[in-house]
């Protein structure tokens, strides 16, 4: 690529023609800490930020993530054409305004609520799950807020019921708005909140209860109806009124195609507010939310703000101002561009090829799946033996064939569990699947030579101390650094001729 600069009198025709690469911009360090004092042409930064980016991991092969890393290029290009509009200037683009609504008003009846066909649902676009989860929790920290001094009675500790599986939001959640987070603790072998356990620990402060549809962890679905049935007894019998949400970022845009049976949103009296992340089943690019609440009364009139400054009046409930429209409107594009047929085709093929992934995990018989076959499409699964190496190794491994398979251990008090995870998208197809497994079959055979080896050697040096008459109990760094000498010297006697 050749780099279009102006001619300067220290420029000469041969700087003008050089390639990008024989420029003065690669020579020089790049700016890390401070902006540059001089200008450079906007083909030399292209070329320099998109050589560094090269660095970064292959989205599609990004396993580790939820969120959408492909759709169709009309989509691609309605996002593009709308890339410089601000939502929050409702008045000037009025029919992003309207898309949004007609969003909210979809994924509302999807959920089941309690609104006629031509009555408006209570709900906002966000930035992500994150932002509406806030947005949910000061809903129910504020109506408790009011019930509260409406009896006379403290409303100072506030208190939230979660399992300790949740995502890092909620915990921001407790920690922003100084509300009690409770945590279910996990055990071994049950990864998900235990409906009996979660309402043993509600109170009269206990502002709701957070169920997950969808665990980060393991894809399951927490048991929404028992928990509600639970809740209902509790909150007739101590005159409490503690109401639930719904975090279902992951699962949201999943139950209802495949387990429409399955009773977990508005159909439930006490689930009050329910959020879902449009940028992962949704289908859309990062990062688009929905937050959506049972009726009017579920969200306090005065956490609603009304501005005219840009030209009419505008409600809005949010965190932050100003952000794109493109996703929004890209939610509505795959809404009516896939249809309830569409999701549903999306998410079976999804489902499938995670059957095919979990029974090539399955057959290598190395592997014990943690996951469950009914949730979100992923595969959860850990070494039956992890003496010799651990799945943290076979992650590190897995980044030399390019895929991102991330390693971690359960939460409270399961911590000594540690997994392997891997997450279906529209994108995975059954090729890849069936290449994953094989690349993960080439890695175990490879650490199982290599864990032999380091046996075999580790056991030479402590024979030959023995016989010295040397006996220590050396680290694991000593350990290694005797295995790398021997092997440098077992090279050393291998080479012949020019090296």
């Amino acid at each position: 690529m050749v780099v279009s600069v102006a001619a300067t009198g220290s420029e000469t025709a041969e700087t003008l023609h050089a390639t990008f690469f024989s420029s003065r911009y690669v020579r020089d360090p790049l700016p890390r800490f401070r902006m540059p004092e001089q200008s450079i042409p906007r083909e030399a930064a292209y070329q320099i930020i998109n050589d560094e980016l090269m660095l970064d991991g292959n989205p599609r092969l990004n396993l580790a993530s939820f969120v959408t890393t492909w759709m169709e290029p009309e989509c691609d290009k309605l996002i593009v054409d709308s890339i410089n509009k601000n939502y929050v200037d409702m008045d000037e683009y009025p029919v992003t305004t309207e898309l949004q609504n007609r969003c909210v008003n979809m994924i509302a009846h999807l959920f089941n609520a309690p609104i006629k066909e031509d009555e408006t649902a209570i709900g906002v676009g966000t930035v992500g799950s994150s932002e509406a989860i806030m947005l949910a929790g000061l809903a129910f920290k504020r109506k408790w807020q009011n019930k509260r001094k409406q009896q006379g009675k403290p409303c100072d500790k506030p208190n939230i019921v979660t399992g300790a599986n949740v995502q890092v939001c909620w915990e921001k959640f407790a920690r922003y708005f100084e509300v009690e987070l409770k945590e279910v603790k996990l055990s071994e072998g049950y990864y998900v909140m235990d409906p009996v356990k979660a309402v043993e620990l509600v109170d009269e402060n206990t502002i709701c209860v957070a169920a997950i549809l969808g665990s980060t962890l393991t894809g399951e679905f927490e048991d929404v109806k028992l928990l509600n049935d639970l809740l209902v007894e509790k909150n007739r019998e101590t005159g409490w009124d503690v109401p639930i949400h719904v975090d279902a970022a992951s699962g949201g845009f999943i139950a209802p195609f495949l387990y429409p049976e399955l009773e977990w949103d508005f159909r439930l009296p006490l689930v009050k507010s329910i959020n879902v992340s449009g940028h992962k089943y949704g289908l859309v690019y990062p990062g688009v939310g929905w937050v959506i609440w049972r009726s009017k009364e579920d969200l306090p009139e005065e956490l609603i703000f009304h501005i005219n400054y840009l030209g009419t009046d505008q409600p809005t409930f949010t965190l932050n101002f100003s952000k794109g429209s493109s996703q929004i409107i890209a939610q509505y594009y795959q809404l009516i561009r896939l249809g309830f047929e569409g999701y549903k085709s999306i998410m079976e093929n999804c489902m499938e090829n995670t059957a095919i992934l979990r029974q090539g995990i399955e057959a290598t018989g190395r592997f014990e799946i943690l996951s469950k076959e009914a949730g979100v499409p992923l595969v959860a699964f850990s070494l039956k033996d992890s003496g010799r190496y651990s799945v943290f190794d076979i992650s590190e491994n897995l980044r030399r064939f390019g895929w991102i398979v991330p390693a971690y251990t359960m939460p409270a008090n399961a911590e000594h569990v540690a997994v392997l995870r891997v997450v279906i998208r529209e994108d995975f197809s059954r090729t890849l699947a069936e290449r994953l497994i094989s690349d993960i079959v080439k890695i175990l055979h490879e650490l199982d030579t290599r864990a032999a080896q380091v046996l075999k050697i580790s056991s030479a040096v402590a024979k030959q101390s023995a016989e010295d008459g040397i006996v220590t109990k050396k680290s694991v760094l000593e350990t290694e650094g005797e295995i790398f000498a021997y092997w440098r010297s077992q090279v050393k006697k291998k080479q012949t001729g020019v090296c």
